[in-house]
């Protein structure tokens, strides 16, 4: 499972999550710090990655775009990193679900919710 988080989410999260999902990265890592919400968009429908974010910008992608890259889209405002950590941790299923399951192939994205 490959997510990128977006620029609002912490680089720190990626060592704190590393155990359960290893391919994961955040948009400082691929060169994409000051990058437009387009570009990271492109980027992770090149390179198979689920956008993890805070922004509603990339449901509104999802909506006139479609999907690839499909959207976990964080509902609760800003959260630290460590409860970040915690809500990933706990929607765990749901998130693989999502991703990999054949009855979730047609939505696009995963609303979170804390």
């Amino acid at each position: 499972m490959k997510l990128l988080f977006d620029q609002n989410i912490s680089f720190r999260l990626i060592q704190k999550i590393r155990d359960r999902f290893p391919d994961s990265i955040q948009v400082r890592q691929a060169g994409l710090e000051n990058a437009t919400d387009y570009q990271i968009w492109r980027y992770a429908k090149v390179n198979g990655f689920t956008i993890v974010t805070f922004d509603a910008d990339f449901y509104d992608y999802s909506i006139l775009r479609g999907h690839p890259p499909k959207i976990i889209w964080i509902r609760s405002g800003n959260k630290s990193t460590s409860n970040l950590e915690k809500l990933l941790r706990k929607e765990q299923k749901a998130l693989i679900d999502f991703l990999e399951s054949k009855d979730m192939i047609e939505i696009g994205c995963l609303e979170l919710f804390d």
